[in-house]
Order: C-alpha cells, then structure tokens, then sequence
C-alpha cells in the first residue's frame, strides 16, 4: 500500500494533522460538565477514516479525467450554493447564515467547501488555456467571472471567511499563472482604497502610490480613467458605508481594534482564547487539562477556537509543532506544483496550498487577535466532516498531480 502512495512525505503529514486534529476534538470535549461535544471524535475519526479512501479513489484517476469533470462539478456546486439560500441553515458561530445544506433534519455539509475545490479546478482550466497570462484589467474578465459568481452566492448567506478564501484563491492563481504583481495591485486597489479610508491622509498617500502605480503599468486609457475612478468612489462611500452599517455590525469591527470594549459580548470570544493560549506557556497545562476549555469558557473549542485548544494544552511547543506540519505541508504542494507536467495540474495544486494558506492565516489569526473573527476553521484540526472531507479530496488530487509529474518514476518521492 505504502508503495502505491505517489508522494509518501505529502501523504503522511496530511495523516499526522488530521490525527493531531482529531486528538485536540477529543481533548475539546473533555470538560468539567459534560456536553455533546465528548463524543464528537468518533465522529471525526470516522469521517477522517472515510475521506482518506475517498482520497486514494481520487489518486488513482487522470489529470485528464479531472480537466473532462471540472465543468460539470463547478456547475454542479453553483446549484448548491444557490439551494443553501432558500434551504440552507447555520451552526455554530456561524448560527445566522446559511451556510449548511440539510435533508430530514440532518446535515449533509457546506457546498461551500466543495465550491473552493471546483473552483480552483475551474480556474485552473480557464488559465491554463490561455497562450499568454491576463496582461490587462478587461484580460481577467473570464477569471473574475468564474470566482466572482460563487463568490456572491456565499456572500449571500452570508458567509465572509470562505469569501476571503475565495479572493484569496483568486489573486494567488493568477500569480502563479504569471501575471504581473502591479497588474494585482490595481486589481486589488478598490479594495484597498475601502479599508484606508478610515483616514484621509492614509487614504490620500496610498491614492498618490495608486497614480505612480498606474503610469508605470500604463494600462489602456479607459481602464485607467475607470480604475482611478473607482478608487475615489470607494475612497467617499466608505464613511457612508459605515454609518449605514447597524450598531452591532461597527461593534464587531471595532472589537477587532480593542476587544475590552465589549468584553461580554462580541469581544467575549477573542479574549477567552487570547487567555487560553497566555496561559499555556512553553509546555501548555496538558493534553485534556486545559481549564479555560474544561470550564468552557472558551467558546466554539471544537472548531473555530481549537488552536487555543492547542496552545492552552501544548504550549508553544505544540503550537510549533503545528504550525511545522503546516509549513512542510505547504512546501511539499509547491514542490508537486513545480513538478506538474502542465500548467492545469501545477495550477490546480497552488490554488489547493492557496486555499489551505488563507484558511491557516485568518484561523490562528482570529485566535490572536490579529485578524477578525470570521469562523472559518483550521484544516484538519477543526471538527466538520464536509471540510475534512474536502480536505482530502484535494490531497487525493494532489498525490494524482505528484504521480504524473515529473520525477514520478520514484514512487516514494524523494
């Protein structure tokens, strides 16, 4: 079996954080008072168990056959995405979207995990049938289209940490397919120009950068004048934006600024798991003996919280730990994307590290208090079988790239 493994090193990392995930669902659910939440890891192991040979199924495919399925599975996901706004429910912190797809009362996953995968795939085809990458803003029409449509129908529900993965996946693809990093920038620039406008003379700096920007690139006249434009446009409705916004909706952005002003409330779960991973210094209390999670005092310890679960009990060692078989993971993806015998296949394995990367970002982030909190969870750590289902669909696809690749004749992957 081991010998059949196409990249062996990818393989057992993705085993080792999936076995340290499910460990940390167990500990989360070893409490004082006990919940639901105890028996939970039998059902990760299971799901764990399932989607490794739902992987193996996927491994033993074609690059070929995924370029034939990609239009059909993303156009399959559309129709998903677009049921969750009339059936879909919510859960967890995520208790007022409507995010989860259900059938008698039971719930049969997020579309939107699924979507990350078919949309890569999508994307990847898109941008590898071009003879030369996207060198103007009307070039990247086609690839905006094919992110920008799931992307509204999760906003719909809504669903903000899994449209930050989407633009993520967006914006690194099209790195990866060559286009130029000024090109990016003035994709990005709207956004930008929204979020510092909170001072004018930020604004106003990063609004001369914007023009010294544009006559370098020199794009086409219009673009340009249209792009400028739409920079100033966000630049004055960013105040407008904001008082539109209801109370608790400015309460939960400037909670991310200073949690203390509504430490009972919306900054509640930012200090708890601020605390929980203070507290767990170079070693961490021990596995299970966590007690910010034992007195549940740490909200959502089984999914969007569960790194604090990690650096409560483990410490700063476990956290190391971690985080270093996230990095090696990361690596090992771009080493089967360089090694990709087309640019669909490398495509496909860096929007895959894309997804994985903003996921791993904006979680820990959130535990810290570095990013807002948006409840998105850590691959394999964080209990949901849709999500670590996909997970290892997307390994699978990724032993499938590392075996076609070039070098594949050495089945252990050196």
């Amino acid at each position: 079996m081991i010998r059949r493994i196409p990249d062996l090193p990818l393989f057992a990392t993705a085993l080792a954080l999936s076995a340290f995930g499910i460990a940390m669902v167990y500990s989360a659910g070893q409490t004082d008072t006990v919940t639901f939440v105890v028996n939970l890891w039998k059902t990760q192991l299971a799901f764990c168990v399932v989607a490794v040979l739902a992987a193996f199924a996927v491994q033993r495919t074609s690059v070929r056959f995924l370029d034939w399925a990609t239009p059909i599975a993303y156009v399959f996901t559309l129709i998903l995405l677009a049921a969750t706004l009339v059936l879909g429910s919510g859960a967890g912190t995520a208790a007022s979207s409507k995010s989860w797809l259900r059938i008698g009362g039971v719930s049969i996953g997020q579309p939107a995990e699924l979507a990350k995968i078919t949309v890569v795939l999508m994307l990847a085809r898109v941008l590898a049938n071009r003879r030369e990458p996207p060198e103007s803003l009307l070039d990247l029409w086609h690839p905006a289209l094919i992110v920008g449509i799931p992307w509204v129908l999760i906003m719909l529900q809504p669903d903000l940490g899994t449209g930050i993965v989407f633009i993520g996946i967006f914006f690194a693809m099209l790195f990866w397919s060559g286009v130029n990093w000024r090109l990016l920038l003035l994709v990005a620039s709207p956004a930008i120009s929204l979020v510092l406008a909170f001072s004018t003379k930020v604004w106003g700096a990063w609004f001369i950068v914007l023009l010294l920007l544009v006559w370098v690139y020199r794009p086409y006249l219009l673009e340009g004048v249209a792009l400028v434009t739409v920079n100033v446009l966000t630049g004055v409705i960013a105040p407008v934006l904001w008082e539109k916004l209801q109370p608790y909706q400015q309460k939960r952005l400037l909670v991310f600024l200073d949690p203390t002003i509504d430490a009972k409330a919306s900054g509640y779960h930012v200090i708890q798991s601020q605390v929980a991973i203070g507290s767990g210094g170079w070693t961490g209390k021990g596995f299970t003996l966590g007690t910010q999670k034992r007195l549940a005092f740490l909200p959502e310890q089984q999914t969007d919280f569960i790194f604090a679960v990690v650096g409560e009990e483990l410490g700063f060692l476990g956290v190391t730990l971690a985080l270093a078989l996230f990095l090696f993971l990361f690596l090992r993806i771009v080493r089967v994307a360089t090694r990709a015998n087309d640019a669909f296949a490398s495509l496909i394995a860096f929007g895959l590290l894309a997804s994985w990367l903003v996921h791993v970002v904006e979680n820990v982030g959130m535990t810290l208090n570095l990013m807002p909190i948006t409840g998105i969870p850590l691959p394999f750590f964080s209990y949901g079988g849709s999500f670590m289902f996909a997970s290892w669909l997307a390994i699978g696809m990724l032993l499938l790239i590392a075996r076609e690749g070039r070098g594949s004749g050495d089945l252990l992957a050196r």
